[in-house]
């Protein structure tokens, strides 16, 4: 072969090699949708930040996608859901668990097909194709309000469980206050700076909400383990006689009695609101056809969770269950081991709580992100970007669970509110403006029901809690007077 021919094969290969590439790095930004989601990244979209040359990821798991939305969907709510079958009764207190796991596979399809519909590969894109630029906002600053309260709430939880809290002018002692005694090292702030920095930090560093899976995992095995420390306590005192038939139904004797049934309802509405993730997940699975798959896996993985802790939870501790089980496990159990298993109850579920921040932190930060820069390319395109946005927001939440008064009072009021907007309201309302013409007479009615469920949960939310906070504000007898049903 002439040297000229070598020359020309060299320079052509050259050329297509370095046109594969530019071709690699523009399918970075053509697999998103840049009308709808700017910020969302698909399965292959780290490889442009990480070089070409490098392996690609190849694509999320099944197992892997069903423990992140497990853990979106698996909080705190469920150390209250022990209370509501204090009110409802263990019948209706079940029977509406799984109905709502039913109403959220159902909102959550409607927001897959009109997703694909419209081809978008955000919550964010559904809320734009329905209602336009506003109705994007109005979406991120409900996924804003509602996972900022949630990180913060999440964070207050973990400091009263490792460090104490003050209570009627009562100081709780933490596990770590327990084990060691009152140091500088074990108090609030400082466990949770050390916690920040060494859990929160690393953890929210993550591009791809499918390098959580791990974490994702060890947080549903934690929770598993709050349930089988709390069963084998039910089953001990079961055996020796030590536990009370529960109520199977609810106890209904007057008015006050009919209030308190709808109390418990926005506990139990907004147990399951996962949406907000929804799309983070579908965006990165190897087969994105498996997402309607892991929904309904997820969904009964955790009503499995949420029905025995609930059925436990309430036949050990009956009457005297308190709106959170966890604060039930101050106290003496009066078993073997006994304060050996409460401290067991508390560490497992502040380690869950560890887990389930950076799976809520994943769909805050690109929802910030779109909000402040709209225009912007994928954030993973960004370093700069993406830093200044991950350590602000860990800031604000550091700030505000430790420097902000009364910031959980805020949070009760717009977090129940923005939360069965995004798991209810959101998705009913792109059924019923139905822009591409899908929507069954089926769908409608159902979106009218979810949206009728959802204002009602809304109002005796925000009721529930104005009653409560001007009772905390009441003077002694006053209270007495009014508020003695509670």
């Amino acid at each position: 072969m002439s040297s000229n021919k070598v020359v020309e094969n060299h320079v052509q290969n050259k050329s297509t090699r370095n046109s594969t590439t530019m071709d690699k790095r523009a399918a970075v930004f053509l697999t998103l949708d840049d009308a709808n989601a700017p910020l969302l990244q698909s399965k292959n979209s780290d490889q442009y930040e990480e070089g070409i040359g490098e392996e690609l990821f190849n694509g999320a798991s099944f197992h892997g996608a069903v423990f992140n939305l497990s853990t979106t969907i698996i909080g705190a709510g469920m150390m209250s859901l022990p209370a509501t079958m204090k009110v409802l009764g263990l019948f209706l207190g079940i029977g509406i668990i799984v109905f709502l796991a039913i109403l959220t596979d159902l909102s959550i399809s409607i927001l897959l097909r009109f997703s694909k519909a419209g081809g978008s590969n955000s919550y964010g894109g559904v809320m734009g194709s329905a209602f336009g630029n506003v109705g994007r906002k109005v979406l991120q600053v409900c996924v804003l309000i509602n996972n900022v309260g949630l990180l913060v709430v999440y964070m207050i939880i973990i400091g009263d469980v490792l460090s104490g809290t003050f209570s009627g002018g009562v100081h709780h002692a933490g596990v770590l206050q327990g084990w060691f005694g009152e140091h500088w090292w074990n108090e609030r702030v400082f466990v949770l700076l050390l916690t920040t920095l060494f859990v929160f930090c690393p953890l929210c560093s993550y591009k791809r909400i499918d390098s959580l899976r791990f974490t994702s995992a060890l947080a549903v095995a934690l929770a598993i383990i709050f349930l089988v420390i709390i069963t084998g306590i039910t089953i001990f005192k079961l055996v020796h006689g030590s536990i009370q038939m529960p109520r199977l139904l609810p106890d209904v004797t007057d008015i006050n009695s009919v209030w308190r049934l709808f109390t418990v309802v926005p506990v139990i509405v907004t147990a399951y609101v996962c949406h907000f993730n929804v799309h983070s997940i579908h965006n990165e699975l190897d087969d994105t056809s498996m997402i309607e798959p892991i929904v309904k896996t997820s969904l009964a993985v955790c009503s499995m969770i949420y029905i025995m802790t609930s059925f436990f939870g309430y036949l050990l501790f009956g009457d005297s269950t308190l709106d959170d089980v966890l604060a039930n496990f101050d106290k003496n159990l009066s078993i073997p081991y006994g304060l050996l298993l409460n401290d067991g109850v508390r560490v497992s579920y502040a380690l869950h709580l560890m887990l389930v921040f950076p799976v809520l932190f994943f769909p805050l930060r690109l929802n910030l992100d779109e909000l402040l820069f709209p225009s912007a390319g994928p954030l993973v395109s960004s370093k700069k970007r993406f830093w200044l946005i991950t350590m602000g927001l860990i800031s604000v939440v550091f700030l505000g669970a430790n420097f902000i008064p009364n910031i959980w009072d805020v949070f009760q009021f717009s977090g129940a509110t923005a939360a069965v907007c995004l798991g209810f309201i959101f998705p009913a309302a792109i059924a019923l403006r139905d822009v591409h013409g899908i929507a069954t007479k089926k769908d409608k009615v159902l979106s009218v029901f979810m949206i009728g469920l959802a204002v009602f949960s809304n109002m005796v939310a925000i009721y529930s809690d104005i009653r409560a906070l001007l009772k905390k504000n009441a003077p002694p007898r006053q209270r007495n007077l009014t508020w003695g049903y509670q």
